[in-house]
């Protein structure tokens, strides 16, 4: 996406947005269908988490973090699943990699690094603007979206500041994730709602719709730091929200649940949901991303167990 000037955006957008309200009953029923559903067994159920491990941020965001934590978080995205699993389920030479690897700031530059030495492609995201929290001056926030694309990050997470959904503040909003924008130049941009602060339902989705408008790839749930992360009803409201743009603008938005995903369950219903509500085309990385530190060793662990018949032993599987 190209730099732009920062404007308002169209009379009829601001007319969109202070139009909706959210049918709060409807969207947890809907959620509970989604739930709800049998997942494939089998080859189809390993067939459908492969899928899942290609949609993976690959995330670490810890105090700890230390560049051989990173190294090593980028060796597990590069090589998910262990090879001779792989090489039973005839998938070895398919090229099954995370989709990024996200890190802080301060850590871009180890995962480049670990990443180049390793003669491997894989894209580099950072948090940004003062994540998780985003409770810093926005000359702050634009310098460290700024610093973490410098650095080498070719995807930026950046965090909408809550006190202006709250407050109705939509232009404001907008204005700042524009700048954001902005400030990421060739990057892809992911704007986390922390839906868990926004209150309610009503300001999630305007919140979704301001940041599509102001030029957001995707849309995030969470930074997983909330008390209230990715639900499935939060899902529900945002995705509805990616359609009803796509459908006005032809714009498609992608869309990131965070927070709380650590089960090769939960990745199959997530994998269910983005399929009934958004269709075929966002199952794939371009347009759907799981953010998650500890999910990817549940599903190689049901992995082994559909290749083997049994459950490994935590020695087995190496530490992701």
């Amino acid at each position: 996406m190209t730099n732009c000037e920062v404007t308002a955006p169209p009379l009829h957008y601001y007319h969109w947005v202070s139009r909706v309200r959210v049918n709060h009953q409807a969207v947890l029923r809907r959620a509970q269908q989604i739930q709800g559903r049998k997942q494939g067994k089998n080859q189809w159920q390993a067939a459908w988490l492969l899928r899942a491990v290609t949609c993976i941020d690959l995330t670490t965001l810890a105090g700890d973090d230390t560049p051989s934590n990173v190294h090593r978080l980028c060796m597990k995205a590069m090589q998910p699943i262990r090879h001779d699993l792989l090489e039973s389920m005839d998938m070895q030479d398919k090229g099954i990699t995370t989709a990024a690897v996200c890190v802080y700031p301060a850590r871009v530059t180890d995962a480049v690094k670990s990443l180049k030495l390793a003669n491997f492609s894989l894209p580099v995201a950072s948090v940004a603007t003062g994540f998780p929290a985003g409770q810093t001056a926005m000359k702050t926030r634009l310098e460290e979206v700024r610093m973490a694309v410098e650095d080498g990050a070719t995807e930026v997470d950046i965090v909408i500041n809550r006190m202006l959904a709250l407050t109705g503040q939509w232009e404001a909003l907008y204005q700042e994730i524009r700048q954001f924008r902005e400030a990421c130049g060739e990057a892809h941009m992911k704007t986390i709602m922390a839906v868990g602060e926004l209150g309610n339902f009503t300001n999630v989705y305007k919140a979704s719709l301001v940041a599509m408008m102001a030029g957001s790839d995707f849309i995030k749930t969470s930074t997983g730091k909330e008390s209230v992360n990715a639900t499935f009803p939060v899902a529900i409201v945002m995705v509805r929200a990616i359609r009803n743009f796509f459908l006005r603008t032809g714009h498609k938005v992608g869309f990131k649940p965070a927070g709380g995903i650590r089960t090769a369950k939960d990745s199959l219903v997530w994998l269910t949901l983005m399929k009934e509500e958004l269709g075929d085309e966002w199952l794939n990385p371009s347009l759907f991303r799981l953010g998650a530190s500890t999910l990817l060793a549940d599903i190689e662990r049901q992995i082994y167990h559909y290749v083997t018949g049994r459950y490994a032993a935590y020695h087995e599987l190496p530490l992701a």
